[in-house]
Order: C-alpha cells, then sequence, then structure tokens
C-alpha cells in the first residue's frame, strides 16, 4: 500500500447538527453506561446495532454491507464509519468519530485498536452485542485483540433503554401527535377501488412532511405506512400490495413515523363503508380487551400478569385461539428492521415489572381465518408512558365501530 492510502482519519465537516436531545441527556447515557462497565470491569464497548450506536450517540448509520460501531472508554465516545458517508456521522455523534477506508479489508479493525490504543494491557475485558454480533464478526475481533475476553453489555443496555428520560418522552409525544396526523390522512384517502399502496403514499407523505416542519433540522427516513385490506389483514406486519380496496372491507391502519431513530405507532382496524354483523361482534370484543388492557398498564404490574389476565377475556369468548402475539411493546430507539427492547413486552414469558418512566404499548389483535364469519385480523394500539400513579396515554386517534367505518364518498 502506497504511502498515500491512509487508513483512518477524521472528517469533521461543517457544524454539529441539531439533535432534540441536550448534551446534558447524552452524556447522562453515556455516564450510566461508564457506571455499569465499572461495576462489571468492563474496560471499553464496542457497539454494532443501530439502536446502541443511535442511543448513545445520535448517529444512525446506513448499512450498506459495510460495518460501524461506538466505541466507548470511561474518557471517550467515538463512533466508527465508513467514509462514504463523509461528515454526517461526525455532525450526528455526540462525541469523536474516527472514519476508515475501503483500501484494506482490516481498516475497520485498525480504528478499533487505534481508540483502544491496542496493543493496550490495561484492556482485558471488552463489552460487544452479543445479540448482534455475529460468529464470523467475533472471530475478526478476536483475531484483532488476542487475549481479550469479550462479554456481553446488550442485556444491560437494553436494561438502561428501557427506563425513558424526560427529553424521550418529549420526542415520543410528539411522534405519537404525529401518528396521528398520518392516521386521518389515510382516512381521508381510504375508499373503495382505491388501492392499498395509493392510501399507504398519502399517510407517509403527510407524516414526513410534519415531521419536516417540526424540526429545525431532521433527516427524514424511514417513515412508513402499512394499509392492509381484507385477508392481507390476517398479519401485524404484511407489505403494502396493490390490492384494491372493496365496500365492506376489514381495513388495518398501521402508521410509523421515524424521527432521529425513535419509533411511535398507530394502529387502528377500520371497514370500508360497513361492516358485517360478526365483524362488529369481534370488533367490539377486541376493543373491549384494549380498553382493559389500558387499565392494567400502571408501575408495580408484571407483563406476563397483564397478558394472562387479558388472555382470559378471551377465553371467555372462545377467542384465544385467534390471538396472534403479545399486548404490547417498550418504545424507544428501535424499528422494523433493528432493535427491539424485549425485556418490556406484555407477554406471559416476560416477568418484567414496569417502572415509571417506560413508555410501552396496548395492542390487542385477534385473526380469523378467510372463510369464517368475521373473516380479517381486528388490532387496535395506544402508546402510554408508566407514571409514578398510573399511565398516560399519548395516543389521540379514536377507534372502534362508532370512529372507524369509512362512509362512502
Amino acid at each position: 500500500m502506497s504511502d498515500d492510502m491512509i487508513r483512518i482519519y477524521e472528517m469533521n465537516n461543517g457544524e454539529k447538527a441539531f439533535s432534540p436531545f441536550s448534551p446534558e441527556e447524552m452524556d447522562r447515557r453515556q455516564a450510566g453506561l461508564r457506571k455499569l462497565m465499572a461495576g462489571r470491569q468492563i474496560d471499553a464497548c464496542l457497539f454494532t446495532s443501530y439502536h446502541n450506536i443511535c442511543y448513545y450517540s445520535g448517529f444512525l448509520y446506513c448499512y450498506f454491507g459495510r460495518k460501524y460501531g461506538l466505541v466507548i472508554t470511561q474518557d471517550k465516545a467515538t463512533t466508527v464509519a465508513a467514509g462514504i458517508d463523509g461528515g454526517q456521522p461526525w455532525r450526528r455523534t455526540h462525541g469523536d468519530t474516527v472514519i476508515y477506508t475501503d483500501w484494506r479489508r482490516d481498516n475497520y479493525f485498525h480504528a478499533l485498536q487505534t481508540l483502544v490504543g491496542w496493543p493496550n494491557p490495561s484492556v482485558r475485558r471488552i463489552g460487544i452485542e452479543f445479540d448482534h454480533v455475529s460468529l464470523d464478526l467475533l472471530k475478526l475481533l478476536e483475531a484483532a485483540f488476542p487475549g481479550v475476553e469479550f462479554v456481553d453489555i446488550a442485556a444491560d443496555a437494553m436494561a438502561q433503554r428501557t427506563i425513558k428520560s424526560a427529553e424521550e418522552h418529549v420526542l415520543i409525544r410528539e411522534g405519537a401527535r404525529i401518528c396521528d396526523v398520518g392516521g386521518a390522512a389515510l382516512v381521508e384517502a381510504v375508499q373503495a377501488g382505491v388501492t392499498e399502496h395509493e392510501v399507504a403514499i398519502a399517510s407517509t407523505n403527510a407524516m414526513i412532511r410534519e415531521i419536516a416542519k417540526s424540526f429545525p433540522f431532521v433527516e427524514l427516513m424511514d417513515t412508513w405506512t402499512w394499509f392492509q385490506s381484507g385477508i392481507n389483514t390476517d398479519g401485524a406486519h404484511n407489505p403494502v400490495t396493490n390490492k384494491v380496496v372493496e365496500a365492506g372491507d376489514i381495513l388495518s391502519l398501521n402508521c410509523f413515523p421515524m424521527i432521529f431513530g425513535y419509533y411511535t405507532a398507530l394502529e387502528r382496524t377500520l371497514f370500508c363503508e360497513h361492516a358485517s354483523d360478526e365483524h362488529l361482534r369481534l370488533w367490539e370484543i377486541n376493543c373491549h380487551v384494549h380498553r382493559e388492557g389500558l387499565k392494567l398498564i400502571k408501575a408495580g404490574a408484571r407483563c406476563c400478569d397483564i397478558a394472562s389476565e387479558l388472555n382470559g377475556i378471551y377465553r371467555s369468548h372462545d377467542l384465544l385461539k385467534y390471538r396472534s402475539f403479545g399486548y404490547g411493546h417498550s418504545f424507544g430507539v428501535l424499528s422494523h428492521y433493528y432493535g427491539r427492547e424485549a425485556a418490556v413486552e406484555l407477554r406471559e414469558d416476560v416477568e418484567t415489572v414496569l417502572e415509571p418512566g417506560m413508555v410501552v404499548s396496548m395492542e390487542p389483535m385477534i385473526m380469523i381465518p378467510e372463510g369464517d364469519a368475521g373473516a380479517g385480523g381486528y388490532r387496535e394500539h395506544d402508546i402510554l408512558i408508566v407514571t409514578e400513579d398510573g399511565a398516560e396515554n399519548i395516543t389521540g386517534f379514536p377507534f372502534g365501530p362508532e370512529h372507524n367505518i369509512i362512509p362512502k364518498r
């Protein structure tokens, strides 16, 4: 390699970009991690996931087949990014950024070694995310840092992320508001003869425009809508298609604005023009489960107990066999393609106790198979902030038959 083919460099281009989070908030997150590191005798942490790099630094990377990282020691936080990104990683990072070039395959690992001063006899334990690091990457890390013990930091980092700060609550509330904007645009676009994708486009565009005008500067990425009709409502994550909406169709509204890496959601059952008696009966039952579930979310409640109690309602109507998934989950830095705070899911196998500051959804769903009376997927979804004495519902969009049977236009 010639002398002018550098391996790593800094690209501190421009000024630091606007963030919805103060420097004090980002310092709080990193300080909390450093306290964990000290307690577990971890000398450095290497984060590789979208969610943890974003949570601790503010930078949300674009993977595209390249490696990214965030190295946190007791005195520094540095993102490791690819040269293709220019100065954007540094502008978004609360801390420093090192750029590695493509000129040699091991330049990423050279950057990591440089950040911990390798070889460094004081670096004995490095925290990594066992739920994100592949076997291939682990082998390469072990080759780059011989003799170092790699320990799992993912669970501890997730536990820290589950308790949201006041500044996070502000952003999540804004996301819930923008969900409602997307929901209103979706309802306006629904009518018999319109395709699913055209309805979804109307909702997504409304949310993107609202996000753009709500912040001094924001990266507009990954906001989306899943709008399903008829048989396509049987799965909560079924993609949008070009299916034509018909009168009498059961519909599923799913709006997802992404703001600075933070995901929020609005999900509603709708019908185009009219609903059969059996559809109405099933819909009312699911709305009843939803209302009862909203009452159960409070500090001190166990996730598994909430699930068990709501199971009893479905069981009383012989509908438990049609339940699709858990009753809700945590919100924060997550998305449909990255991130999950699995420790806070309202399921029978999760014993986590809800705490003030947590943000969770209530989203019961049942799915009646095609060919049966009332066929389709029914789901309502609200977001709640757990408080000292209960929970605050920050979703404003109405639910139920009295609101969401879309009339003929």
